[in-house]
Formats: C-alpha cells, structure tokens, sequence
C-alpha cells in the first residue's frame, strides 16, 4: 500500500501540471500578442525551462541541508510570485518583464520535479515504479483541469484575455503550498546526509546511468519541442484556440493516464524495454504528422507522442533510482534533471525559430535522429550490463 504522503504529493503534483499546462496553453500566444518580433515568441516558455533547468541541481543539493518539504515551500513561494509578476506584466504589455516572470515559474516547477523523487523516499523499496507512476498519473487531473481552466479564464477579464490564467496559476500555488505545509514528509537520512558521494567519474562510468539520463533526457526535449511548437503550428493552420487547447488536453492525457499500468509494466519487462516502447511510440507520432494537418491528425500525433514521452521518462526515472546509493542521491538526482530539463529548454528556444523556419512536417522529421540516439543508447547499456553479469 502506498501511504498517505505519496498520495498528498500526487495530488500536488496533479496541482502543478495543471499549472504548467496553462503555461503551456497561453505562453507562446502571450509571446507572439506582445513579443517585438515574431520569432521572440516562444522566448517567454524558453525562459521558463531555463528557470526550470536552473533550478534542478541547486534544489537537489539542497535537500540535505534543508529537506523536502522547505525546498518544496521555497519553490511554491517563488511560483506565487511569479504569477503575479506575469499578470503585472500583462498589465502593462510588456514583454521582458512576462520573459522574467515565465522564468520564475519555471524555477518553482524545477523545484516541483522532486516530487517524484519524494514519493520514492516515502513509500517501501519495492514499491518505487508504482509511486513514480501514481505521481505521473496525477497529471490526469491535470489534463482535464489545465486545458479547461486557460478557456475558462479568458472569460474572467475579457479586455485582456491572458491575464486570468495566471491568476488561476496563482491560485493553484495557493493550493499546492498548503498541501505541502501539511504533509509528513520523511527527514533526509542520515546516511544521505553524512555518507560520501562517489565522484561524477565513477558514478558516469555505470551504462545504466548514461542510458537512462540520456533516454529521458531525448523523450524529454523530443515532446517538450514538439508540444510548444503545436499551438503555433495550429493556428498557422487556421484551427481556433478551443481546438489547440483541446489537442493539449488529449496531449497530457496521453502522457499521464498510463502512468497507472506504466510501473507495473516497468516492473514486469524491465525499464529498458518500456523505454525502447515510448521511443518507438515517438516515432510513430513523427511519422504521423507527415499525413496531413487537420484537428485529427494533430490530435492523435500529440496522443502517441504524450504516451510516448510517459513510457520513455517513468522507465528512464525508474532506472535511475537503481543507479546511485543514499549518499549519492542528491548527485545524480540533480546531475540527471539539469540534463533532462536542459534538453527542454533547448528544445523550447528552438520550437518557435524550426515551427517558422521549416513547418510542422519538417519540424517532426528532424526529431528521428535524436530519437534514434536514446534507442541506441539503451540498446548498447542492455548489451554490456549483461556481458558485465556472464563475466561476474
């Protein structure tokens, strides 16, 4: 039975994806409405995976001194701020300051990425895949409220269509801070805080590692490219806004619903072979949006491309945690989420300039290769891992 604590940290993981999907929803749009140039306009979402990426390995490092729960309440705090400094922006139109906002935010949802880990820490050994998976499939709350919420909003200041998101993105801060405050989140142990940490040279040594860094960090920046250049794609394409809005909640339905059977999976055929299935379902969402452009087309393409991205990253985490000792926890845990979100916040710069610059079918073609990369990666760790146990 999973406890009390990783079912309140799902729920506040469920909280924050909603938030981060009405950034997803209404960023870009805020970007191209009040950028100086059109090809600025996706700098606000990668000013937010920049807040994100920065945030990860500090945040890692500082649980020892601090523990989960005030790393968790900073985070939040900051979110709160965030959110009220991008509807202050919107206010005044003023771009660079919404860019300086959406990298706030992306802070707090860095430091929100150690939920899954939190949930790992506070339930049995044995029961990891499946915490990792009930944290993911909080998203699905997520997927219904998120989408929902950034139509819902445009109705509660309708002189400026934006800013109600990210008063509803303030609120839900609000929510996910007083959780936090109540739960009984276990201390670091005494092991994690007093033992040494192997050096970067030995722990980068293990297959296992780099395979499983590598895979979430490509599944990660494959979707996060592919996903924020999807509403400008759609509206290049003539569809409306309740129809973007709508792929997006299919979208995150894609990527977390299986989060439910992904750990029991993981757990029967191996990480590796979960991960080698998201890969192939990524592709699959490549090759799809060659076809056409329509509602459909784009709707199924980002369903294929969200189970992938789950599969692909819960397998890669899962992974992960069998690859470092207590000690070493707080080392590879942000070493692994610097890599994962830094590929986001790449894949976020270039999502607007390769949308404008070769068009949603080129756009998807010219992430085979990177997918290709993960798959091979793992393929190669598969093989010496098991040369490693006929030697032993």
């Amino acid at each position: 039975m999973l406890g009390i604590v990783v079912w309140g940290l799902t729920l506040g993981q469920a909280l924050l994806v909603t938030g981060n999907i009405l950034l997803v929803s209404v960023t870009a749009l805020v970007g191209e409405v009040i950028s100086p140039s059109l090809r600025l306009a996706t700098l606000p979402v990668a000013m937010q995976f920049v807040g994100l990426m920065s945030a990860t390995l500090p945040a890692a490092l500082l649980v020892k001194r601090l523990g989960r729960k005030r790393i968790f309440l900073i985070g939040n705090s900051i979110g709160l701020f965030g959110a009220a400094l991008a509807c202050y922006a919107l206010f005044l139109a003023n771009f660079w300051l919404f860019s300086l906002a959406t990298f706030l935010l992306g802070v707090a949802i860095g430091i929100g990425q150690q939920y899954r880990f939190a949930a790992i820490e506070n339930c049995a050994p044995d029961k990891a895949p499946q915490a990792i998976s009930l944290i993911m499939a909080g998203g699905v709350l997520a997927a219904v409220l998120g989408p929902n919420l950034a139509v819902w909003s445009q109705k509660l200041m309708p002189s400026d269509l934006y800013i109600g998101a990210f008063a509803c993105l303030f609120a839900l801060y609000c929510l996910t801070t007083l959780l936090v405050a109540l739960l009984p989140l276990k201390p670091a142990s005494l092991e994690e805080q007093m033992g040494t940490a192997r050096s970067y040279k030995t722990l980068l040594a293990q297959p296992t590692l780099i395979a499983a860094m590598t895979s979430g960090a490509i599944g990660y920046g494959v979707m996060v490219l592919v996903m924020t250049a999807t509403p400008l794609a759609m509206k290049s394409c003539g569809l409306e806004f309740t129809h973007t809005a709508s792929v997006i909640q299919w979208h995150v339905l894609g990527m977390f619903a299986p989060a439910f059977v992904t750990g029991r999976l993981v757990s029967r055929f191996g990480a590796s072979k979960i991960i080698q299935t998201g890969c192939i379902l990524l592709l699959a969402s490549v090759f799809l949006s060659q076809f056409g452009q329509s509602y459909w087309h784009f709707w199924t393409a980002l369903v294929l491309l969200g189970i992938g991205w789950n599969f692909t990253f819960v397998a890669a985490t899962g992974l992960l945690t069998t690859t470092y000792q207590p000690a070493d926890k707080a080392k590879v845990q942000g070493l692994n989420d610097f890599l994962v979100f830094s590929s986001s916040a790449l894949a976020s710069i270039l999502a607007g300039y390769l949308q404008s610059l070769l068009g949603w079918s080129l756009l998807n073609i010219v992430m085979i290769p990177a997918i290709l990369i993960a798959m091979l990666t793992v393929f190669i760790s598969v093989n010496q891992s098991r040369r490693q146990t006929v030697a032993a």
